[in-house]
Parts: C-alpha cells; sequence; structure tokens
C-alpha cells in the first residue's frame, strides 16, 4: 500500500514523463547513462550495451548448465556407439533389446542437447553420432576428448575397453557390454546429481525435464542390466536359492565341518530370522484377481539384539560375542560344543581373551552396569554403560564380571596391545555419539577447534591383572593431530574426493586398530584414512603413516601379513546393512586395498571384491577376516557378510586372486535382512564364521591347484601362540617337520624353481624322515643327508621371492636334521 510520500513522488514522476511526451521533438535530448562493467583491480572497466548486460545477467541458464550439456553429448555418444557394436556380435535377445532403447533414446536425446545449445548460441560438441564410427578407433573431436577424459570417473569406458569390446562375440561381449554400460549409465545420473547440486542450475524448464528423464529412464536400465548380467556369470554364487535355514549354497575348495545354530536364549524363536512384522489385512482388501497377494511388511525391523558378532580364541576355547552377550564352546577336534550362554546386552560384543580374563566391548546407550534386559530410558543415569566390560572367566561355566571401564564414546572394538603378569594394556575405539557430560566428566562434544573434545583421539586403558576393578583410561593420544600445527582434525575432513569419487566419513576415530606388538607398529582403518602407528612405547602410540582412498567409504579393518610387510584394508561402504556386491556397484567400492608397507610408508598396491555378483536382498560389503598361516604365502578369508567367504592368495600383492569360497542364497526372496558372515577367521587349522542370524559354521581348506595337502597341513601345524584376538597379530612359526618343507617344496614346484631331479631327492628324503620321526627313531647318515640337500637351497629371483622360499625351505631341513640326529 502507497504511503503520502510515496503518492506525491509517483505523481511527480508520472507528471515528468508526461511532459516529456508532451514536448516531443522539441524536447531536449539527453544521452542514455552508460552501463558499466568494472574490471579486475588495476584494469580497466569497459561500457556494456542493454542486450549485452541482459545477457551477463539472465537467469535462464547457467555456465555449469552448458558445460553439463557439452559433456552430456559425448558421453551419450560412447553408450550409442557401444550400443551400435550389438547387433553383429550376439543373438541375446535381452542385450539387443537394451542396446536398441540405448540407439534411439540416446540418440534422440543428443540432437535435443544440441539444439539447445545452437538456440542460446553455446557451442555444441560434434556434428556426428560418435557411433557413426563405431569399432573404428572413435570419430571424438578434440572437444569430445577432452571431455571423455574430464569425465572418465563418470562410468565412461576407456579406449582400451571400447577396443576390447569390439573385438568379442555371443556371451563374452555380452557381459563385457554389460559390465561396461552399468558404470556409464551410473555416470550419466552422477553427473545430474553434480550439476544440481550447484546453485542456480536446471532453471530451464526444458533442461530440467531432460535431468529427470535422465534419472529415471537411467536408473531403469541399471536394474535390467544388473539381473541380466547377473544371469550371464557362470559362478554358481550368482542365482542362489532363498531361505533362512535351506537356502542354497555354493562351495569351492572347502569342506563344510560343522554348522551349527544359535543357541537357546539368544534368537527370538517367533521369528529367527528377524524379518519385519507383516502388516494386517482384511479379507475386503484382498486383490480379486491374485487371491494370494504379496504380504505387506512394515518398515521397521529388529534392531541386532540377537546378532552375532565377533569371536575370540585360547587354547581349545571360542568365545563368540553378540549383542546379547557371549557363548562359549569348547573345540572338541574343532568343533565346538556349546558350554555357556552369558546374557550381558549392549553391543557390539566385540571379545579378546588375556589368561582367565574376557573382555568386551559395548557401545549402545542400552546397555547396564549389571547387565540388566530392561535396558536404560533416561538420557543420563547412573546405570548406563558403555565402554570395556571385563570378565573373569576362569570357570567357563560361570563368568563373573569384575571390571567396567566407562568412556565417552562407548566401545565399538578394542586391541589388546601388551600383556603381561601385571597389567593389559588395550586400545579402545568408540566410534558412536559422545555422552553427556552430566553422565560421564570430560564428555565434550565439541568440534574439532575444542581442545576438549572427545572425538579426534583413540583411549588407552590400563587392566590390572589381579586387580581388574581398578581398570582405566590413561591417555586419548591424538592420533590423527596435523604433525606440523598439532590441529586435532589433522586428516581427511569428510565429503568426496572430486567428480564420480566415492563420499568418505571424517577421520575422527578408528573403526579397528589391528596391532603387532613385535614388530612394535599398528595398522588404523579410521573411517576417512588408513594409518600405521608406531607402538614402540605402547601407552604412546605415534602415527607415521597415513593414506586416503577416493573409492573408500569407511576404512573399517586393517590385517598385515604373518611378516608385517603388507596391510590388508577393508572398506565398509554401505555400514554392513546395504547390498553392495550386485553387478551394478562399481568393483573396487566396498572392497579389499592391499598396500605394501615400504620403509614404513604405506603404498597401494591393487584391490579385491568378492567376484560373484550378489542380490538386492543381500547385505554385502568387506568386513572381518584374517591370515590363513601357509608357509610361504600370504592368504586371507574373508568374509563378505551375505557375500559370504573368500579365501584369497595376495602374495603377488598387485594380483590378488580367489582361491576358494563359500556361499549362501539370501535369507528371504524379498526382503532385505541384515545377515550373513560378521567374521571368518582360521585359528588351529579350520576356518571359523560367525552368521549374524543364523549361528556358527565350521570349515576345513580342500586340496585344489591353488593350494596342496601339504600346504593345508602345515597351515595346521603353524604355531599361533595358542590364543587368536581380532585386531592383535603375532609372528606365526612352523615347526621342523617334513610336511612344512614338502609345502614349500611344492610352491618351489609351482613356479619352476628346482629341477625334476633335485625335487624328487627332496621329496624321497623327507617321505623317509617323516616315517622316522613318527618312530620316534634316529638316523645320522640322514641327517646328514638333509644338512647336505639345505645348503644346495640357493634360489635367488629378481624380487627375492624364491630366496626367501629357498632359505625357510634350508632352515626347516636343517631343523628335521637336528631332530634326526
Amino acid at each position: 500500500m502507497f504511503t503520502t510520500l510515496t503518492r506525491r513522488r509517483h505523481a511527480l514522476r508520472l507528471a515528468s514523463s508526461t511532459a516529456a511526451l508532451m514536448l516531443g521533438a522539441s524536447a531536449v535530448a539527453f544521452a542514455d547513462p552508460p552501463i558499466v562493467q568494472p574490471g579486475a583491480p588495476g584494469e580497466e572497466g569497459r561500457e556494456l550495451s542493454a542486450v549485452e548486460a541482459q545477457k551477463i545477467a539472465s537467469s535462464s541458464y547457467t555456465d555449469d548448465d552448458v558445460k553439463f550439456m557439452q559433456d552430456m553429448i559425448p558421453h551419450h555418444q560412447q553408450a550409442v556407439e557401444m550400443a551400435l557394436l550389438v547387433d553383429e556380435r550376439t543373438n541375446n535377445q535381452a542385450v539387443i533389446d537394451i542396446a536398441g532403447r540405448i540407439k534411439k533414446a540416446q540418440a534422440d536425446e543428443i540432437a535435443m542437447m544440441r539444439d539447445w545449445l545452437k538456440a542460446r548460441g553455446e557451442d555444441a560438441p560434434g556434428d556426428k553420432i560418435a557411433g557413426e564410427h563405431a569399432g573404428h578407433g572413435g570419430g571424438h573431436s578434440a572437444h569430445d576428448m577432452s571431455t571423455h577424459m574430464a569425465h572418465a570417473m563418470m562410468g565412461m569406458a576407456t579406449p582400451e575397453q571400447m577396443a576390447e569390446l569390439a573385438t568379442l562375440e555371443g556371451t563374452d561381449f555380452d557381459r563385457l557390454f554389460l559390465k561396461l554400460m552399468i558404470p556409464h549409465h551410473q555416470g550419466a545420473v552422477r553427473m545430474v546429481e553434480d550439476l544440481l547440486d550447484k546453485p542456480g542450475t536446471a532453471y530451464d524448464p526444458v533442461l530440467y525435464a531432460f535431468t529427470s528423464d535422465v534419472v529415471s529412464d537411467q536408473n531403469a536400465e541399471i536394474k535390467t542390466m544388473a539381473a541380466e548380467i547377473s544371469k550371464l556369470s557362470d559362478d554358481p554364487r550368482a542365482a542362489l536359492t532363498p531361505g533362512f535355514a535351506d537356502a542354497g549354497m555354493a562351495i569351492s575348495n572347502l569342506k563344510v565341518v560343522a554348522s551349527l545354530p544359535k543357541p537357546g536364549g539368544f534368537v527370538d524363536p517367533s521369528n529367527p530370522a528377524g524379518l519385519p512384522p507383516a502388516m494386517p489385512k482384511d479379507e475386503a482388501e484382498k486383490s480379486e484377481e491374485d487371491e494370494e497377494d504379496k504380504t505387506e511388511w512394515s518398515e521397521r525391523y529388529p534392531v541386532l539384539d540377537f546378532a552375532n558378532t565377533d569371536m575370540a580364541f585360547s587354547d581349545n576355547i571360542l568365545v563368540a560375542g553378540s549383542y546379547h552377550g557371549f557363548n562359549v564352546y569348547e573345540l572338541n577336534d574343532g568343533v565346538p560344543a556349546l558350554k555357556s550362554s552369558i546374557v550381558c546386552p549392549g553391543g557390539q560384543g566385540d571379545v579378546s581373551i588375556v589368561g582367565n580374563l574376557l573382555i568386551m566391548s559395548v557401545e549402545q546407550t542400552r546397555g547396564r552396569r549389571d547387565c540388566g534386559l530392561q535396558g536404560i530410558d533416561e538420557d543420563v543415569s547412573p546405570d548406563r554403560f558403555r565402554g570395556l566390560r571385563i570378565f573373569d572367566i576362569s570357570d567357563l561355566e560361570r563368568p563373573k564380571q569384575v571390571g567396567l571401564v566407562q568412556t565417552c564414546r562407548g566401545s565399538h572394538t578394542h586391541s589388546i596391545v601388551s600383556a603381561n603378569d601385571r597389567r593389559i594394556v588395550v586400545y579402545n575405539s568408540g566410534t558412536s555419539s559422545v555422552r553427556e557430560e552430566e553422565e560421564l566428566e570430560g564428555c565434550v562434544r565439541g568440534q574439532p577447534g575444542d581442545d576438549r573434545t572427545a572425538l579426534f583421539s583413540i583411549d588407552v586403558i590400563e587392566i590390572p591383572v589381579k586387580n581388574p576393578a581398578k581398570a582405566r583410561i590413561t591417555s586419548s593420544p591424538r592420533v590423527f593431530a596435523d604433525q606440523k600445527t598439532g590441529r586435532f582434525a589433522g586428516l581427511w575432513e569428510g565429503g568426496d574426493h572430486g567428480e564420480g569419487t566415492q563420499r568418505t566419513r571424517r577421520t575422527d576415530q578408528c573403526h579397528d586398530i589391528t596391532v603387532f606388538p613385535e614388530l612394535k607398529i599398528a595398522a588404523g582403518a579410521c573411517s576417512g584414512n588408513g594409518i600405521i602407528l608406531d607402538i614402540s612405547n605402547p601407552l604412546k602410540p605415534v602415527r607415521i603413516d597415513d593414506v586416503k582412498d577416493s573409492g573408500f567409504a569407511y576404512w573399517h579393518s586393517a590385517t598385515f601379513n604373518n611378516d608385517g610387510t603388507k596391510v590388508l584394508f577393508t572398506d565398509e561402504w554401505g555400514g554392513g546393512a546395504s547390498p553392495r556386491c550386485r553387478a551394478s556397484d562399481p568393483e573396487t567400492w566396498g572392497a579389499d586395498a592391499i598396500y605394501d608397507i615400504v620403509d614404513g610408508k604405506l603404498e597401494f598396491r591393487s584391490y579385491f571384491k568378492v567376484p560373484a555378483p550378489q542380490a538386492d536382498e543381500e547385505n554385502c560389503v568387506a568386513h572381518n577376516g584374517s591370515v590363513v598361516p601357509v608357509p610361504g604365502r600370504d592368504i586371507f578369508v574373508q568374509a563378505w557378510y551375505q557375500g559370504g567367504m573368500s579365501v584369497i592368495d595376495f602374495t603377488d600383492s598387485s594380483n590378488p586372486v580367489e582361491i576358494a569360497y563359500f556361499d549362501r542364497g539370501p535369507i528371504h526372496d524379498e526382503l532385505l535382512i541384515v545377515g550373513g558372515y560378521w567374521s571368518t577367521y582360521f585359528y588351529d587349522g579350520k576356518i571359523y564364521g560367525t552368521e549374524i542370524v543364523r549361528g556358527l559354521d565350521v570349515f576345513e581348506l580342500t586340496p585344489s591347484e591353488h593350494l596342496t595337502e601339504n600346504e593345508i597341513k602345515a597351515a595346521g601345524l603353524a604355531q599361533m601362540g595358542g590364543v587368536f584376538n581380532p585386531q592383535q597379530q603375532f609372528k606365526v612359526d612352523w615347526p621342523a617337520e617334513p610336511v612344512v618343507a614338502q609345502a614349500y617344496l611344492d610352491q618351489m614346484e609351482r613356479t619352476g624353481a628346482l629341477e625334476a631331479n633335485d625335487l624328487n631327492a627332496l621329496r624321497a628324503s623327507l617321505k623317509l624322515s617323516e616315517r622316522k620321526l613318527a618312530a620316534g627313531e634316529s638316523d645320522g647318515d640322514l641327517a646328514d643327508l638333509l644338512k647336505s640337500l639345505s645348503k644346495t637351497m640357493d634360489v635367488t629371483d629378481e624380487d627375492g621371492s624364491l630366496k626367501a622360499h629357498s632359505e625357510a625351505l634350508a632352515s626347516t631341513l636343517e631343523g628335521i636334521a637336528k631332530r634326526l640326529g
């Protein structure tokens, strides 16, 4: 509404304008005031016409819109180029149909994008669809090629991949076509997402409609292609039937020794699979066309009340952790027999054993000091417990809680750093929210600039062996600090790493810290970074190296090889509750990353991910595993949740190879239920797996082209110290037994390092040695022969691996000779 003063001013302006019109040609002519665009400091400005000024100020489209269209044209062109290869190379109707839709839709969209750009006076790259040059090495303009390079991370195939595709036919062509086209479509979706993240973009209605079509159409095609590529897989894990107790199984180079269900009290008998509740439905709501309407499920799933978690071993005892407490098993020839079940809820339930003490991680806010089942409702409560529980398990049937260490962020995992008769030193990793300071003094949620913050640190805890009740935090070292400035938040600050890269969590805690006390080092998988720590002084760990990875979402766990020269890190992309091993998922996301340690520094070598595509109903990503102690080789057993278990040879860090596996089908045929293997560990000759929903499995390796009977037996003889705790490693040794020497010989025969005559002579001597030792006999002549043969074991090669084998073999022969002499 006009004020009186405003009305007057408006009337004066109107009168002035009317007078000017009435004067007409006789009026005095005044020049229009200039429109000026200032230059940068020190530079002259320039005058603009009204048209130029309007163009600069226009908000109908932005430079980012233009670049998006210019970049999307060659992106689409490559899809058309791939699709044009199809008709002459396959008779797979599904692939032909997919290619037909791509040719039609994307060729039309290329024309639309070029028209959009030309109508606005912008450059439209390329005068021809790249498909006109299909199979002939390209046809891209200079702009097209630069765009291709700029968006290499946006799913575009490399020239080498395009050339390979053009050489294939039949099923081989179909597989590679779909393998390349899925990330290509995903890249287009990411390009749209990146555009819409920028301010002021896609204002133009034509452009906005196009971006919406790209996302909906390409996501639909991705789902279709993922289903088709799974059908083309010749891996038996790709099409396993679902079921809780009767799922299909696939196994290779392993034997199932035992499968145990969860004990009573650790499972809901009315819902053992952990399904969400079914929605009630009246008879009147049933479809007349389908008498057996599908069940509608609630979106509320049960929490992980009874989920199995991690394991620890000591002598013939296995303890399996759980969100509900833990279960103690006695191992009879490796087969677990339940000894007792300890109910103490609070998650996460990771366990370690030191002598007669069991240490357990607790993180959830429902955890109670008294192991009560009722939980805690209050925001602040003196009864709440989050941290490390300590139990005396000298009586395996009646463990007693003898100590508690409260921590600000609870305990997600922990690591036994050192232990003697006097004290145990533990590193604690809390990953949850910081609790209220009113509940635990010193717990401050402050951000990086606040020196009091409980973030950006780990806890060093000391446990007096004779009085665990006095266990306490002795320090919380800032292992992520910038080593020049001291700023606590010195590592990855969170976010993505550039176009087409993974969004990675901020480094303000470690998930796992794996210690190798003999070598005085530790490897931390610390949310946004992988790190190496010097633990010469266990109470004062010092970071000596750190790395990041553009494909990692969450650095989860770390494992050294036996001599501490390599680290295998895992990425828990999706947090363990999402399907991340589908045919449409990147092969380097949610995978293992293998690093060599060179002069104390981590050097990346390769990735490994379970090679069989998994279903949408299977949570799958890299999780917990351990070294399989085959002498002379680096072998690892890896849990993938519902992706099953892989046994991986990473002796060649740059070329990891799967040598055995086991997998079950999804728990349910239409619902994703969080399940599968939490951990798979090798202990005393067998592999144990805690299945989150189903129970506990035991396996043995079987001989194959990848692993001989001698190597498997030698692994079973590995001297592991009679204990295995997650996140704690010791150097494994092997006894001077003939089968250990035979294992080294098998490896040298595999590589052609020894002549056949030498191999036969050594094998014959070892067979005789085995009989003599089994009978308790000595033989000086045989001992002398073995000593002589050990001196001939001087095989060298460029990387030193054969030399290491020959030295290990020579040492084993000398040990056998000493026993015979």
